[in-house]
């Protein structure tokens, strides 16, 4: 098994890996090619794909803003999972992070996704109860009052 850096060449291969795996939450737009190439263009150094014989069957998908870094999907091909791909592919993408200077990482999880909470959990991510995620889409500008 291989672990390299993702390209945008890799992008049809990924976004199969990601419709393989239940509970995956994607973006129509974040998570399309423009987006992802966009995503691979600001964070060239730190998003990486598990191959086996020239098939991705990993990928984690990790960037940083210059102060902290974020992770976003990391997704193993259910038929290569249990062999510690997802951890190794966490511990490249946090090197690489470590190596541009960012020294927290954080991420989200849907609740609901026990299996992906307990991973994260094992990873040394703690669970923050002191913090509301919020979030709000800008498909439709609109102009805030003060």
């Amino acid at each position: 098994m291989l672990i390299r850096l993702m390209t945008i060449e890799d992008y049809d291969a990924v976004y199969n890996l990601w419709m393989s795996c239940t509970g995956m939450g994607l973006n129509n737009i974040d998570d399309s090619e423009d987006g992802i190439r966009r995503f691979l263009h600001r964070n060239p150094e730190t998003c990486f794909v598990a191959e086996e014989e020239d098939k991705v069957i990993g990928v984690i998908i990790a960037g940083n803003d210059g102060r902290r870094g974020y992770i976003y999907h990391t997704a193993v091909s259910p038929l290569y999972r249990k062999h510690g791909i997802a951890t190794m592919l966490v511990n490249k993408a946090t090197e690489a992070l470590y190596s541009l200077g960012i020294i927290k990482v954080a991420l989200v999880v849907f609740d609901r996704n026990e299996g992906g909470n307990s991973f994260w959990e094992n990873c040394g991510f703690s669970k923050r109860c002191d913090l509301v995620y919020r979030n709000k889409a800008l498909t439709e500008i609109e102009r805030i009052d003060t």
